[in-house]
């Protein structure tokens, strides 16, 4: 059985991160002692296997994985999905974390909430955990820690637009939704999840969004995470309605891990966590 290792004097250097989804999981453990990723695996599940049930389908990645079943010092679980809402500590009371989330997606009264504080930033991430996952392991871990994707890539985002003063577009690509995200010098300008199905979709929302906030698309930056390449229709149509349109720059990433440029933009939330 796969646990986390609590007691110091026995401690491996080793993490576990895990990022879940309802398509699959992905995964990679890191050496603490040199901030590396020392190994990395996704498992996706096709149309058949998503009939089955979520813990099931889990439950035969774990079987299939032994990284998955060893010791490690520091578990993290990662849920992505499109559950989810920034508010500012101002605004913010954590007894009533459903009311945050109602402008922007069903919810039920049955649905557990959690938070994520971001401190740095004076705001909290108010989202849906997947529960039977988070149950599941619970089995297999007995403790772990969780926190919502879009919490790690919005922090990270953050951090690097210090002393820009310039407002930067970000959009962080899923299969099924992306995430566009607008920052200035350490300040969220605006946070947004769509749901798209073609590459018009996508350039759709890009544009609305631009136009909301009077960004210019022959001025203004942007750049793109997640699961692109120069060679996608997505990029492609970007390319064409907004002059200033790049792959996020991965290099300072790749200097802790043996991946590729691709491999590291698409799992760009994974690695940095």
């Amino acid at each position: 059985m796969p646990t986390q290792n609590t007691n110091i004097t026995e401690k491996v250097y080793k993490k576990l991160s895990i990022q879940v989804s309802l398509n699959g999981l992905s995964f990679c453990c890191f050496d603490t002692l040199n901030n590396t990723v020392s190994s990395f695996n996704e498992v996706h599940f096709d149309a058949v296997q998503k009939t089955a049930k979520i813990e099931d389908l889990f439950a035969n990645a774990f079987e299939s994985h032994p990284e998955l079943r060893e010791t490690y010092d520091e578990i993290l679980v990662i849920h992505n999905n499109n559950l989810s809402t920034f508010v500012p500590e101002a605004l913010f009371d954590e007894h009533f974390l459903g009311s945050y989330l109602q402008y922007n997606t069903k919810v039920f009264e049955t649905d557990f909430f959690a938070f994520d504080e971001i401190p740095n930033y004076n705001m909290n991430l108010v989202y849906i955990p997947y529960v039977n996952i988070n149950n599941f392991f619970i089995d297999q871990f007995g403790s772990f820690d969780y926190k919502h994707a879009n919490s790690i890539l919005v922090n990270k985002l953050l951090i690097a637009s210090k002393n820009k003063d310039e407002k930067k577009m970000f959009v962080h690509i899923n299969s099924g939704h992306f995430e566009i995200i607008v920052v200035q010098n350490q300040k969220l300008s605006l946070f947004n999840s769509f749901e798209y199905n073609t590459a018009e979709d996508f350039i759709y929302y890009i544009l609305f969004t631009a136009e909301q906030l009077n960004l210019n698309p022959e001025n203004f930056p942007l750049e793109l995470i997640g699961a692109i390449t120069k060679e996608s229709d997505y990029f492609n149509i970007a390319y064409k309605y907004i002059r200033n349109v790049t792959l996020i720059d991965v290099e300072d990433l790749r200097w802790n891990n043996y991946f590729s440029e691709v491999e590291n933009r698409k799992h760009f939330i994974l690695f940095n966590s």
